[in-house]
């Protein structure tokens, strides 16, 4: 299974656009499938909903150890001149490696691929808590109220809950969805409660400290859907 997901989130030049995606598709996707552990990956365009604009990568691998073994940093140390080229166009980028915590299939679930990979919508945040007892409240909503919710939610192929191993913030939960509409038709509705103090998720979502891309929505751009 894929317990490890290495996610990379950056901007691209308008310029640079075409020629960096023909690279990142046709070249480096491969490449880094090609390493032990890699078991599928997905390039997502942001911008969709929520505050998050431009790229997001995900990798996702058997568990963290597939992506420190050699780590993001020793990689950079033996780039090749191509991609060093490609990779610094790359602007505002940040990453993390995570952990999976807990995860639910939805009712589309036959809908996730090809094979492990991520749907063609995803919807990622990736947040701080600032307390303990902010945490415990945190982890009891995901598990009595908004993963069981997700695991009936139309239109919803599944949700993992993660733990960042490597990365400044330390919480993230990635929902993937069907089709961009489903989301907006049945996942909306339940963002809303975000700004309802009287709801759970109204009370604990104005502790979160989110992440410059967070909360953001992306469709895939490879594999193509």
């Amino acid at each position: 299974m894929d317990h490890g997901i290495w996610a990379i989130w950056y901007d691209i030049a308008g310029e640079h656009r075409n020629e960096y995606i023909h690279w990142f598709h046709e070249v480096h996707i491969p490449e880094k499938l090609s390493r032990p552990g890699y078991l599928w990956a997905a390039h997502y365009e942001l911008g969709h909903g929520g505050r998050g604009k431009g790229y997001l990568a995900l990798f996702g691998g058997e568990n963290t150890h597939t992506f420190l073994n050699p780590s993001p940093g020793q990689l950079a140390k033996k780039q090749s001149p191509e991609s060093r080229k490609f990779i610094g166009m790359r602007q505002k980028a940040m990453a993390c490696i995570l952990a999976e915590e807990a995860r639910v299939d939805g009712p589309d679930a036959a809908n996730r691929g090809p094979g492990l990979t991520t749907a063609p919508v995803v919807q990622i945040g990736n947040y701080n808590a600032p307390s303990p007892a902010v945490e415990d409240d945190l982890g009891a909503w995901y598990a009595q109220q908004r993963l069981p919710m997700l695991a009936k939610l139309p239109g919803c192929i599944g949700a993992r809950k993660m733990l960042a191993t490597v990365g400044v913030y330390k919480h993230a939960i990635l929902h993937e969805f069907s089709a961009i509409e489903l989301r907006e038709l049945h996942f909306s509705p339940h963002e809303a409660e975000r700004d309802d103090p009287d709801t759970w998720m109204g009370r604990i979502v104005p502790h979160l400290t989110h992440a410059p891309y967070s909360p953001a929505v992306g469709m895939r751009l490879w594999p193509a859907v």
